[in-house]
């Protein structure tokens, strides 16, 4: 499944936005992904963002990352 730019939701931009600002892990599979601590409600989110691109998880540390597509999306934002 392709995601896109005009396919993300007001909720994927804001998942994106909490992955800039270092609030967010993620499992190396992109299965799971913990916002703030807890376990974010949207079980899809994770997997969608990381199969676009969008995000991945950190070597070693399971902290969720932009990529440039991701920082793209968010207009540049650094991660």
């Amino acid at each position: 499944m392709s995601t896109t730019a005009a396919t993300l939701s007001n909720r994927d931009n804001a998942v994106l936005r909490a992955v800039a600002a270092g609030r967010c892990e993620i499992s190396g599979a992109g299965a799971v992904l913990v916002v703030d601590g807890l376990c974010f409600a949207d079980q899809f989110t994770g997997s969608r963002l990381t199969a676009a691109g969008l995000i991945a998880s950190a070597a070693g540390t399971g902290r969720a990352l932009l990529t440039a597509s991701g920082r793209a999306q968010l207009g540049g934002v650094a991660s």
